[in-house]
């Protein structure tokens, strides 16, 4: 029997929510829908999070730093929801991205993964866009992880991060056979970027790359306002595989929906083994290409 996980990945609408019962509900209606189709993975994607700023009321959500800082006050109900849901349907969930602090004052981009047994883990974003230095004030993150969560072996490259090509290549020399690229575009520019850095990750690394998008206008938002892309999967072009462009399963772009595929890990493991290509094993043949820094492994149960 095939080794499969069945992915959904969302095109997320930025919604004005005025309470948190409303994000809660909007979110159960999300997750339930992905589940009656059958996904055992969801992606949300990157900054989903920021339409909760709205809640403060449009003098906050309007102000960039100050949606930033009322988030702090929402990370807690925001992953305990998406914690539940989980845990409710039996399924993993990486939650929509959010602006966190830590514990040293700083104030990272993480995106973190929830399982059906409680279990939890995060990936912060390593290399950040100009806006979000210039703009947004925030840090880079440090570390990189590669999660075993029995069906598949992922790692989580927030948008931008998809683009540098030792970032996820660090990721699959630990074991990634799916990169999950939560991303958050405000113009179809950054999202052909992202998309074409995803296709790019997936030939070189011989694996399966998935984008999550946000979509949609929302004018009451300083961090959120225009949101351009659509959900994709991504694999090596080679003939084991269906499509000759590579691109496996793509959305209605900026429209509000999931996308879903099912991925065959023992085909991935075939196409590796005596694909058309070598890009995996020949990765060292580059001029410059040296051992990189592992990833961390995180098994859950």
């Amino acid at each position: 029997m095939a080794r499969t996980i069945r992915i959904a990945s969302a095109q997320y609408p930025i919604d004005e929510l005025t309470s948190m019962a409303a994000f809660d509900a909007k979110l159960a209606r999300w997750v339930e829908q992905a589940v009656v189709k059958g996904a055992q993975l969801l992606v949300f994607p990157e900054y989903a999070s920021m339409e909760l700023a709205r809640i403060a009321g449009r003098h906050i959500s309007r102000d960039l730093h100050a949606s930033i800082e009322v988030m702090q006050y929402c990370i807690a109900d925001y992953e305990a929801e998406y914690a539940r849901l989980a845990k409710r349907h039996g399924v993993h969930i990486l939650a929509g991205s959010a602006p966190t602090r830590l514990a040293d004052g700083s104030v990272v981009n993480r995106a973190r993964l929830f399982t059906p047994h409680g279990e939890t883990g995060s990936q912060q974003k390593q290399i950040l866009t100009r806006s979000e230095v210039e703009d947004w004030g925030i840090d880079a993150g440090s570390g990189l992880c590669v999660f075993d969560i029995g069906l598949a072996k992922i790692g989580i490259a927030i948008c931008y991060d998809s683009e540098f090509p030792l970032i996820v290549r660090a990721m699959c020399d630990a074991g990634a056979e799916v990169i999950l690229v939560p991303s958050c575009t405000d113009t179809a520019y950054g999202y052909y970027r992202v998309r074409n850095a995803c296709a790019a990750r997936a030939l070189e690394n011989q694996v399966y790359v998935v984008q999550a998008c946000t979509v949609g206008a929302a004018d009451w938002s300083a961090a959120v306002d225009q949101n351009a892309g659509a959900a994709g999967f991504f694999a090596p072009s080679d003939p084991l595989f269906s499509s000759p462009s590579g691109v496996l399963e793509e959305g209605q772009m900026n429209a509000a929906q999931w996308v879903f595929a099912t991925l065959d890990l023992d085909l991935l493991a075939e196409v590796r083994k005596d694909g058309d290509v070598f890009n995996t094993r020949d990765w060292g043949k580059q001029p410059g290409a040296a051992e990189l820094p592992p990833a961390k492994v995180v098994t859950f149960r």
